[in-house]
């Protein structure tokens, strides 16, 4: 190998290692990973209170739609349905 060659080489892995730098500074992994574990430690120890709210709604939802479907029912010219089938107003 000639000079010139070893002087390119050498010119080119400084610059991959000047880019490879800026990278990493731009976007540091490291910080990037920690940032994520600390969310992920934050829904981990949340996860029961969000769990009760979930439930809380689908017990509101569910009521909700039980007396929708009784004021559906009652006010129905069927009567003989009382709400075990679905009518056209539902």
């Amino acid at each position: 190998m000639n000079a010139e060659a070893l002087e390119l080489y050498f010119r080119r892995l400084l610059d991959f290692l000047m880019y490879a730098r800026n990278y990493l500074i731009r976007r540091n992994p490291i910080k990037e990973m920690s940032a994520s574990i600390v969310e992920g430690i934050k829904d981990f120890l949340t996860i029961k209170k969000k769990l009760k709210i979930a439930q809380y709604r689908l017990n509101y939802h569910q009521h909700q739609l039980q007396k929708m479907e009784q004021l559906i029912a009652e006010n129905s010219d069927h009567h003989f349905l009382k709400g075990s089938n679905i009518d056209q107003k539902r």
